[in-house]
């Protein structure tokens, strides 16, 4: 076998090794979103509800409550930011990340100061090569997060909204995600949780104050219902979030999977036409060589005759 031939056959040998770990990792990833999927289904009524809630209280009454009235110049805001742990997802990390670097220019913008939290080694790691400051991060639950890891990462921020910014506390807090509206499309958007933005949500389906007025009696007192409501309102938001970028990620891990196991296999066929094309000069140079060979020696035993 010449040494063309051999360097061919290496070569594919290489990619259909690689080309089944990947085509494994697509069908993992088609799983795993599948069943993302329906986590995302089953916690989006309840974070709209209990925003809903939220905003009833805080519209249907005149309490000032320091998380749903707004600042009238706002100093500092914190920035959640949820990306992945792991790589292999094509450019879902980066499209994130780049929506939380056009977030913080425009709140800096505004002379805000912004106190990074990240969720997921990739945002980490992104931050940490950069040696830029990062308030508390987590890692190992973005593939799979539960309600648990989300009231982990809203606790230090509900805290930090209702601290004094003189002592580290924020005016704002924004998060950063990737939504997901299909197995082919995911979108990185950045939206502010805090302090609730009662004109944005009287502008959607939310009913007027006039109408939610009737329906709600507030014991013991309004402010002490949002003390209650508030927490887990930003906690389900978040959880969701969490949901969303979960199933974004698996979704563009599915299709970039899908896209080296094609690239794969157009790259093991045209190693094949190439090998074999190889394998037919060899063959040609035998039978050439032979019959060559076998010329001369007829032309030799004519000679001695």
């Amino acid at each position: 076998m010449g040494a063309k031939l051999r360097v061919y056959k290496r070569r594919i040998r290489s990619v259909t090794a690689t080309k089944k770990i990947t085509k494994a990792m697509e069908m993992i990833a088609a799983s795993r979103v599948v069943k993302a999927q329906r986590q995302v289904a089953a916690s989006t009524p309840y974070a709209s509800e209990l925003t809903r809630a939220v905003t009833a209280v805080a519209t249907g009454s005149n309490t000032q409550h320091p998380l749903t009235t707004e600042v009238e110049q706002p100093t500092r805001a914190a920035l959640l930011l949820i990306t992945s742990d792991r790589g292999l997802a094509g450019g879902y990390s980066s499209n994130v990340i780049k929506a939380a670097e056009q977030l913080t220019e425009r709140l800096k913008a505004e002379g805000k100061e912004v106190d990074a939290y990240i969720v997921g080694r990739k945002g980490v790691s992104y931050y940490s090569f950069r040696e830029r400051k990062v308030v508390e991060s987590w890692t190992g639950f973005t593939d799979s997060p539960t309600y648990a890891d989300a009231k982990a990462v809203a606790a230090p921020l509900i805290e930090a909204v209702q601290r004094d910014t003189a002592e580290g506390g924020v005016d704002e807090l924004h998060i950063v995600t990737t939504e997901f509206l299909s197995m082919m499309t995911q979108t990185a958007i950045d939206d502010r949780l805090l302090p609730l933005s009662l004109g944005k949500a009287e502008e959607s389906e939310e009913p007027s104050k006039g109408e939610i007025l009737p329906l709600f009696e507030f014991e013991p007192s309004a402010e002490d219902v949002l003390d209650a409501l508030l927490p887990r309102y930003v906690e389900s938001r978040i959880y969701n979030a969490l949901l969303q970028a979960a199933a974004s990620k698996h979704a563009a891990t599915r299709r970039a999977m899908k896209s080296a196991t094609d690239n794969a296999e157009d790259l093991i066929k045209s190693l094949s036409r190439l090998a074999n094309a190889a394998r037919q000069a060899e063959i040609t140079q035998e039978i050439s060589e032979i019959v060559g060979g076998a010329s001369a020696l007829a032309d030799a035993t004519a000679g001695s005759d």
